[in-house]
C-alpha cells in the first residue's frame, strides 16, 4: 500500500530513516527525553501487537506529529501512543501526560496546524470539561459529552438558574458560576470548554477560555460577527488549543456521501445551488425595542448582555427568542446556515464570495432580521483543494457558481423546482416534507439532500434506480462530532469542523447578513483581504461592533 499526498511514513515494510523527539508533559513540570531513533524503531516500540498500517507523518507549522492508522483508517495520535507507552514506564509515577512526537522529515500535502505545542489528556483519563451556558441546547450538549465516558464535568456556568435548573440537578459534582470568567479563573483543573450561549457571547467566551490554554467547542454560529470568527481562528493557532463548531452534520455520513458524489462528476460542474429553511420560528421584523420589565431574581441579566450595547431586560428576549434580535444573535441565516449550507461550503470549495446581495426580503429592521428573505452569493473560480486521488474533479478547476438562500415565507413562496421534476417529489428533508435542504444543478443533472447533507440522491427519482455510489475517499467520524472532539483533545484526528474549517465558513453565512443590513437590491464585494465593503462604511460596526468593557474580542 502506497501513500503518495505524505512522505516519511512507514508502510508495509518502507522504513525512511526519519529522527524524532519525545516531550512529555504535565500540567506542573516539563521533561525531555530526546533520542534519534528511526521511525522504525519506533514503530516497532510503540505499536508492536496492535495492527496498524502505517504510521503518518502530519504537519503543523513548526514540527511533525506522527499518527498511527489502522486498517480501518481510523488515526491514533500522540495522546493514544502516550497512553501505550505510559503501559511500558509505569515505573515513572505520572498521573496525567500530554506527549509530541517531532519529525524533521520534509513532507507535503499535510494539512497546517500552527501550532508548536497541543496539551494533550493521556487517553487513560478523563478530560476535564466545564460549560457555558447549560440550559437549553447547552443541556442537550453536555448530555452528548457525558454519553462519550469520557470525560468529568466539572463546572457549569449560566446567567439563568430557572434555564439551567435541569443541568444543575443532573450534574451535582460540578461546581456552579454565572460569570465564565471567575469560573475559568478559579477552576485550574478544566481542560477543556464548549459553549452554547447566544451568539453574541460565543466570541468572548471562547476566546477568555483560548488564553488560559482550555481547549474549546462553540456552537454554531461560530461567532456574532466577521471580526469575531477571524480572531477565534487566529487565538486558536496562537494558544495551540484544539477546537471545534458545533454544526454536527459535518461530522455526518450523509455530507460526506453527498461531496463523494459531486467530486466523481456524478452532475458534472456544478453552476447554481440552491439552499433553504423554513425559520424563523421565532418572533423576528419587529421595529422597536421592547419595553422595560422587572429583571427576575434568578437572571444575571448584566451578564447576559455580555459584550452587547445595554438595554432594559423583557421576557422576549430570552431565552431562545434572542436569536432574531441583531444585538444578540443572527437570524435565520445565522441559525441554520452553518447547518444547511455546509453541504454547498464542503462539496463545492466555496471560499470568500465576490459579491452578496439580498434580492427579496421582508421586514427586515434595524432591531430584527426579516421574516422572509432570499440571498444570492456569487462564488468566482476556485480549485480543488481535497487531496483525493482519482476523483475527476481533483486536477479542475472549479466554475464560477451562484448559490440562493431562502429563509421563512420566501422558503416556502420562491424557492424554484429543478426542471424535470413533479411538483409532489419532496426536495431536502424527506421526513419534514422538504422544510430545510438544498438542491445543486450541475451540467449532467440535479442533486438534492437534507439539511446537513444527509440522503443525497438525484432528482427525478427515478434517476436513482441505475445509480450506483462512489467509493468512500473521506474518512468517517464514528462516534459523531462530540465524541470526536473529546477523542481528538487525547491526541486523535483533528475535529472536522476546527476553526480553520468554520471561521472562513462562518464568514459566508455572516456576509448574508451583512447583505440584509445593506437592503434589497445592493451588491457588496466584499473585500475579504482588509474585511471591508467598499463604498458602505455604514455596514462596518456589523463587521467588528463596539464592546461593552470587560467582554472585548481583540488579541
Amino acid at each position: 500500500m502506497q501513500d503518495s499526498c505524505l512522505k516519511g511514513t512507514f508502510d508495509d515494510g518502507k522504513k525512511p530513516n526519519i529522527r524524532w523527539t519525545e516531550t512529555w508533559r504535565r500540567r506542573d513540570e516539563i521533561w525531555q527525553d530526546v533520542s534519534t531513533n528511526s521511525l522504525t524503531a519506533l514503530y516497532e516500540e510503540y505499536c508492536c501487537g496492535f495492527d496498524f498500517r502505517r504510521l503518518q507523518v502530519c504537519a503543523t507549522q513548526d514540527h511533525r506529529a506522527i499518527i498511527a492508522i489502522d486498517r480501518r483508517g481510523f488515526g491514533f495520535g500522540p495522546g493514544w501512543l502516550a497512553g501505550e507507552r505510559q503501559k511500558r514506564m509505569s515505573e515513572r509515577n505520572i498521573s496525567r501526560r500530554f506527549f509530541i512526537l517531532s519529525s524533521t522529515a520534509a513532507l507535503a500535502g499535510c494539512t497546517t496546524w500552527g501550532s508548536n505545542r497541543i496539551h494533550y489528556v493521556a487517553p487513560n483519563e478523563k478530560v476535564n470539561v466545564a460549560g457555558i451556558g447549560v440550559g437549553g441546547i447547552g443541556n442537550g450538549d453536555i448530555n452528548r459529552f457525558h454519553r462519550t465516558g469520557e470525560v468529568n464535568i466539572v463546572g457549569l456556568c449560566d446567567v439563568d438558574e430557572r434555564r439551567a435548573a435541569e443541568t444543575f440537578y443532573q450534574f451535582p459534582d460540578a461546581k456552579v458560576y454565572k460569570d465564565y470568567r471567575k469560573m475559568l479563573d478559579e477552576m485550574k483543573e478544566v481542560d477543556a470548554v464548549f459553549v452554547s450561549t447566544p451568539d453574541h457571547v460565543h466570541a468572548p467566551a471562547a476566546l477568555y477560555a483560548m488564553r488560559l490554554g482550555k481547549h474549546v467547542r462553540v456552537q454554531k454560529p461560530m461567532t456574532w460577527s466577521i471580526h469575531e470568527a477571524r480572531v477565534l481562528q487566529q487565538a486558536a493557532h496562537k494558544y495551540n488549543v484544539i477546537t471545534a463548531m458545533g454544526n454536527q452534520g459535518h461530522a455526518s455520513n450523509g455530507v460526506r456521501e453527498l461531496c463523494e458524489m459531486l467530486w466523481n462528476d456524478t452532475i458534472g460542474d456544478v453552476v447554481e445551488a440552491h439552499v433553504w429553511t423554513d425559520r424563523p420560528i421565532w418572533p423576528q421584523g419587529l421595529a422597536d425595542p421592547l419595553p422595560r420589565q422587572d429583571i427576575p431574581r434568578e437572571v444575571d441579566w448584566d451578564l447576559w448582555l455580555g459584550p452587547a450595547p445595554e438595554r432594559p431586560y423583557n421576557e422576549g428576549y430570552m431565552p431562545s427568542k434572542w436569536r432574531g434580535w441583531w444585538d444578540f444573535g443572527t437570524g435565520a441565516l445565522g441559525d441554520m446556515g452553518c447547518h444547511i449550507l455546509d453541504p454547498a461550503n464542503w462539496a463545492l470549495q466555496l471560499g470568500a464570495p465576490s459579491s452578496v446581495e439580498v434580492v427579496k426580503m421582508e421586514a427586515c429592521t434595524g432591531q430584527c432580521g426579516p421574516t422572509g428573505c432570499i440571498v444570492k452569493y456569487t462564488f468566482p473560480e476556485r480549485e480543488f483543494q481535497e487531496n483525493h486521488e482519482g476523483l475527476p474533479w481533483s486536477d479542475r478547476t472549479l466554475p464560477p457558481v451562484t448559490l440562493y438562500w431562502y429563509e421563512g415565507a420566501c422558503s416556502k413562496n420562491d424557492l424554484p423546482r429543478p426542471e424535470g421534476v413533479s411538483e409532489d417529489e419532496i426536495l431536502g428533508d424527506i421526513d419534514h416534507e422538504g422544510a430545510d435542504g438544498s438542491f445543486f444543478v450541475g451540467t449532467k443533472g440535479v442533486v438534492t439532500c437534507e439539511r446537513a447533507g444527509g440522503k443525497p440522491r438525484l432528482v427525478p427519482a427515478g434517476k436513482m434506480k441505475d445509480f450506483t455510489r462512489p467509493g468512500e475517499v473521506i474518512p468517517r467520524v464514528p462516534d459523531g462530532c462530540w465524541g470526536e472532539w473529546v477523542r481528538a483533545i487525547k491526541g486523535g484526528p483533528r475535529p472536522c469542523s476546527n476553526f480553520d474549517y468554520s471561521a472562513p465558513f462562518t464568514e459566508i453565512v455572516l456576509l448574508g447578513n451583512l447583505a440584509m443590513h445593506a437592503g434589497v437590491g445592493v451588491p457588496l464585494a466584499w473585500d475579504a483581504k482588509n474585511m471591508k465593503v467598499p463604498g458602505h462604511p455604514e455596514l462596518d460596526p456589523w463587521i467588528k461592533r463596539e464592546y461593552r468593557p470587560g467582554f472585548e474580542v481583540e488579541l
